[in-house]
């Protein structure tokens, strides 16, 4: 078979992107045929072995393109692909996908909605790097009765961890009604152009609000569009087209 770099075959099999692939060749994380790897060093898939993190990476072969996939995540499961606490995935919640896929960003074990898995390394670090500034819909549920200037709060300038946040985009959708516990509450659209680190609820918490539900609903073009709660499905040829002009 016709040898590719070693961060191509990474990149093939869904495992790194290649910058990220990159990185880890040059911190020593990689080996082929039992010796340390150095970067720009090429392999061939079929009959070379290599290991990342003393893991042997299979590779994928005669791949007949990228697997691209939306799931609507449920709370109390974490977006990682094997979690140290023995915690449900968001993975676990992909049977049927025959590839291995890895999520695109992240939302926290609390919050639902929208997540995207690919094996596409190289998209994938394209959209998470924070440079691509994707819309990101969230519904927000906040306890007690808000009006349009709780709201507003949100769109002001804010800083978290040092850093000035881009502008948030924060509409009043409904106020004063009642869950069935009991408990009254107010319902907001807030739209982020930046995904730090939970920051919606972290940015709550500064204003001194109670979230009780964090739901994505949009990221870029993309909604759930009455994809239940916990399934998933593969994006439209329209939809990856999409996301690759991003």
């Amino acid at each position: 078979m016709e040898k590719i770099r070693l961060q191509k075959f990474f990149s093939d099999s869904g495992i790194l992107s290649r910058r990220a692939a990159e990185a880890q060749i040059m911190a020593g994380a990689v080996t082929v045929n039992g010796i340390t790897a150095e970067p720009g060093m090429k392999i061939d898939p079929e009959a070379d072995t290599v290991l990342y993190n003393g893991r042997q990476i299979a590779p994928i072969l005669a791949r007949a393109g990228r697997t691209y996939i939306m799931l609507h995540k449920p709370v109390g499961y974490v977006t990682t692909m094997k979690d140290e606490k023995g915690r449900k995935t968001a993975a676990d919640l992909l049977s049927g996908v025959e590839r291995r896929v890895y999520p695109i960003g992240r939302l926290d074990m609390y919050s639902e909605g929208l997540l995207l898995f690919t094996d596409d390394g190289d998209l994938a670090n394209r959209l998470m790097h924070p440079s691509h500034d994707v819309d990101k819909e969230y519904r927000l549920t906040l306890k007690g009765i808000l009006t349009e200037e709780d709201a507003r709060r949100y769109t002001l300038p804010m800083m978290l961890d040092g850093y000035a946040l881009r502008p948030v985009e924060a509409k009043l959708l409904r106020a004063g009604f009642t869950l069935p516990d009991g408990v009254v509450c107010s319902e907001l659209s807030v739209t982020l152009h930046e995904g730090r680190n939970r920051q919606i609820r972290r940015m709550s918490d500064m204003l001194g609000y109670t979230v009780v539900r964090l739901r994505r609903i949009r990221l870029g073009r993309l909604t759930l569009d009455g994809l239940p709660c916990g399934k998933w499905r593969y994006l439209s040829e329209e939809e990856i087209a999409y996301l690759k002009s991003i």
